[in-house]
């Protein structure tokens, strides 16, 4: 790690579910990539999990996955810190629906860094946090533009 804790920004997770065993055939991984490339995010774990129809769970890391599975998302291997515990990764895989795919993603949001460090230097610290699903922030606009309320419109949708 080449910055400092003090330094560190706010770190996220995520599961993306894929259906089949693919992973999305590698179109995600570019996006990911080009993320990384502008420093906007730096990439800390990474797990990939394959659920069969039986229910049965299979993890693999980057350098156990096909290059065509995942586009140039293998050259963050190296740089992964490893933070999600086995725990962590049978809890996540309980969200995943059998015969589908699943990337694990946690990294830092490089971008927020210095405000973060800026807050720390102030004496402030982080006491909540949140995120909106972008489903629901769809369904606020589209409630707005039809005028009713965001449940209605996520009802209609």
């Amino acid at each position: 790690m080449t910055e400092t804790l003090d330094e560190l920004g706010p770190v996220d997770w995520i599961v993306v579910e894929f259906p089949g065993p693919d992973f999305g055939k590698g179109q995600i991984a570019p996006f990911l990539e080009d993320l990384v490339q502008r420093d906007l995010v730096r990439v800390l774990d990474m797990v990939f999990l394959r659920k069969m129809e039986d229910g049965t769970l299979e993890t693999a890391e980057i350098s156990d996955l096909d290059p065509s599975e995942l586009g140039e998302v293998r050259t963050a291997e190296a740089d992964l810190a490893m933070v999600l515990s086995e725990q962590d990764v049978m809890d996540l895989a309980e969200t995943i629906a059998p015969g589908h795919s699943a990337a694990v993603l946690v990294w830092e949001n490089l971008w927020a860094a210095p405000f973060g460090t800026a807050v720390r230097k102030a004496g402030g610290q982080l006491v909540a946090s949140g995120r909106i699903p972008t489903q629901a922030v769809i369904a606020a606009f589209q409630a707005d533009a039809e005028d009713q309320s965001p449940e209605e419109a996520i009802e209609g949708a």
